[in-house]
């Protein structure tokens, strides 16, 4: 025998659960949105907040020109392992350091012009010689009045146009009278880099030649002259080697100092 179901019952029931089967949708569904929200909003607030640190790195680099010493930006002794041709160990010693100044007169004017649009704060710049005084080598430090956006246009442009290989676009050094650099003139440039740094408002650069005075004919890009297998006198002396060794190395100091400025000297 076999008892009917009451009137009702099974529908009220069906009911009863879709409801439920609503509410828990309902209840997942928020928790949902919450956690999307929260991940959402914690990505906004770590982005701001990466921001906020690389402009803080950007406006540190901006003053180092006047709120670290000499010694720091361009240390007395460079020690550049693996810098030189073949891998082998360099060192450089600093002779002379110009007075901080303008930009006028320390690059070719064509280069003077490609580099305007980012202005000029200040200019400082050393010259090293090798440690067998056979080379010399001006590095420089130009820093911008430029905001990042322009840095980056500049780095484009020096990278889109080949800039950085044409030699009409050349940095001039710095001739320090009663070293060995004296003699150091736009005619004895023979290798040379410029580098736009995109997270401090700095041109890097440095340019090299023979200590003895002699003159170069057609000077050679630093990145040229140091591959492997080139034949060219600047290539053959390593002064390609010297000016991208000794640039790099004063570039990594400038990039260690904006980033802890809690260790910069008073």
């Amino acid at each position: 025998m076999s008892f009917a179901r009451p009137e009702g019952v099974g529908e009220a029931g069906r009911g009863d659960g879709g409801r439920g089967r609503v509410v828990a949708a309902a209840v997942s569904m928020v928790l949902g949105l919450g956690l999307v929200v929260g991940a959402a909003t914690g990505s906004w607030l770590a982005g701001d907040a990466a921001g906020a640190g690389e402009r803080s790195a950007y406006t540190a680099a901006a003053g180092l020109w006047h709120s670290v010493p000499v010694d720091q930006l361009f240390p007395p002794t460079v020690t550049g392992r693996g810098a030189g041709p073949g891998g082998a160990d360099r060192t450089w010693t600093r002779i002379a350091v110009a007075p901080d100044g303008g930009c006028a007169d320390a690059f070719d004017p064509l280069l003077r012009q490609v580099l305007a649009p980012v202005g000029c704060s200040r200019l400082l710049r050393a010259t090293y010689t090798d440690a067998t005084q056979s080379y010399v080598t001006t590095v420089g430090l130009l820093f911008t009045t430029a905001d990042p956006a322009a840095m980056r246009a500049l780095d484009t442009r020096f990278d889109k146009e080949g800039l950085a290989r044409r030699t009409d676009l050349l940095p001039r050094p710095y001739a320090a009278p009663g070293t060995a650099a004296a003699g150091f003139g736009d005619r004895q440039r023979a290798s040379w880099t410029v580098s736009v740094l995109t997270d401090a408002p700095v041109v890097v650069y440095a340019v090299s030649g023979w200590a003895d005075g002699r003159t170069v004919a057609v000077p050679q890009p630093a990145a040229e002259a140091a591959a492997t297998g080139a034949t060219t006198a600047p290539a053959q002396a390593g002064l390609g080697n010297e000016a991208k060794g000794l640039a790099d190395r004063v570039e990594r100091g400038l990039r260690t100092t904006a980033a802890s400025p809690s260790e910069r000297p008073s």
